[in-house]
C-alpha cells in the first residue's frame, strides 16, 4: 500500500498537465477501468457477492471518496504534488476531529497531539505558500518540469480534498456496522466504475478528444496503483495483530510521494515548506500509530 499509493500519486501527477482542463476526469477514467477490472476479479473469482442494496448502502461513503479523489486531480495541475500530498493526506486528524464532532467517540490523548501536529504543519505549509514572492518562486522552481504562479485555488483544492476524505472515513466508521468490509471495497470499484465510464463519455462523445497512449499511460499506471494500494490497504488493516504497526506505515505514503516528486519530478522546496512537511508527516504518523 506504501508502494502503490505513492506510485499512484506519483502517476497521478506526471498524468495531470495544467494545459489539459480534462486530465482529472481522464484520471478517473483510467481508474475507473482499474478498480472495475478488479471488482470483476472479486466478484466471480473471489466469490463476493455483491447486490444493488450493498451499493446503495455504501454510496455516501463512495461519493465523498470519488468526490475528493475527483477535486485531488484538479489540483495536481496547480500546486506540487510534494505540497498537495501532505495537505490531502492530512484528512485522518480532520476525520478524528469529525468523529469526535458528531459521533460522540474521543480519542485518546496521543491522537489529539497527532491532529495537533497536523494542523499546525498544513497551515503553516499554506502561511509559507502564500507569503513566498515569484522571484523566490521562480528561482526554487527554475530546474522543475513544471512551473507553477501563486494561486488560493492551488491551495484551496487540497483543502476541500482533505474535507471530502475526512467525510468519507466518518461515514465508513457508520456503514461499515452493518456492510462486510470485502463487500463495501467492491461496491466503491462498481461505483468509481460508473463514475469512469460518464467520464469517458464526456471525454470521448461530448468533448470529442483523441487519447494516444503516451499521454494517457502515466493515468493508467496512476489507476493501477491506486487499486492495487486499495487492495493491499483491506488486507494490511485486517491482520488485527499488527493493525497500528500496518496503519503507521502507509501513513508514511505521503513522505514517500515527496520523494518521488523529488527525484523524478526535479520539485524543489524551500527549507520553510519541507520543516512545515516534516511536522504534518509527525503528526500523520502518530495518527497512524494510536489511532488504527
Amino acid at each position: 500500500a506504501l508502494l502503490c499509493w505513492s506510485g499512484s500519486d506519483l502517476f497521478s501527477k506526471i498524468g495531470s498537465k495544467p494545459n489539459d482542463k480534462n486530465s482529472h476526469w481522464k484520471m478517473v477514467m483510467a481508474v475507473g477501468f482499474c478498480m472495475g477490472l478488479h471488482a470483476a476479479y472479486e466478484i466471480f473469482i473471489g466469490g463476493v457477492q455483491i447486490t444493488l442494496d450493498a451499493m446503495i448502502a455504501y454510496l455516501p461513503a463512495s461519493a465523498l471518496y470519488i468526490s475528493s479523489m475527483i477535486l485531488g486531480y484538479v489540483a495536481l495541475r496547480y500546486i506540487e504534488l510534494s505540497l498537495s500530498s501532505p495537505i490531502c493526506n492530512s484528512s485522518g486528524a480532520l476525520a478524528a476531529v469529525f468523529i469526535f464532532l458528531f459521533l460522540r467517540e474521543s480519542p485518546e490523548l496521543p491522537v489529539w497531539i497527532g491532529v495537533a501536529l497536523v494542523a499546525v504543519g498544513v497551515v503553516s505549509l499554506g502561511m509559507v505558500q502564500l507569503k513566498e514572492d515569484d522571484e523566490s518562486r521562480a528561482l526554487r522552481q527554475e530546474k522543475s518540469s513544471v512551473k507553477y504562479v501563486k494561486s488560493l485555488t492551488a491551495l484551496i483544492l487540497p483543502v476541500i480534498y482533505c474535507v471530502l476524505d475526512a467525510a468519507g472515513t466518518v461515514a465508513d466508521s457508520v456503514i461499515l456496522d452493518t456492510l462486510d468490509e470485502n463487500v463495501a471495497n467492491v461496491a466503491y470499484e462498481l461505483t468509481f466504475l460508473a463514475m469512469g465510464v460518464f467520464a469517458a463519455f464526456y471525454v470521448l462523445v461530448i468533448r470529442r478528444e483523441k487519447l494516444t497512449l503516451r499521454a494517457e499511460g502515466p493515468k493508467l499506471l496512476g489507476g493501477i496503483c491506486e487499486t492495487a494500494g486499495q487492495f493491499a490497504y483491506i488486507f494490511a488493516l485486517a491482520d488485527t495483530a499488527h493493525t497500528g504497526s500496518a496503519a503507521a506505515i502507509i501513513s508514511c505514503y505521503c513522505a514517500l510521494s515527496v520523494l518521488w516528486s523529488r527525484v523524478f519530478l526535479r520539485e524543489k522546496l524551500t527549507w520553510k515548506h519541507y520543516l512545515a512537511i516534516v511536522v504534518t508527516f509527525a503528526g500523520i504518523v502518530v495518527l497512524g500509530i494510536f489511532d488504527a
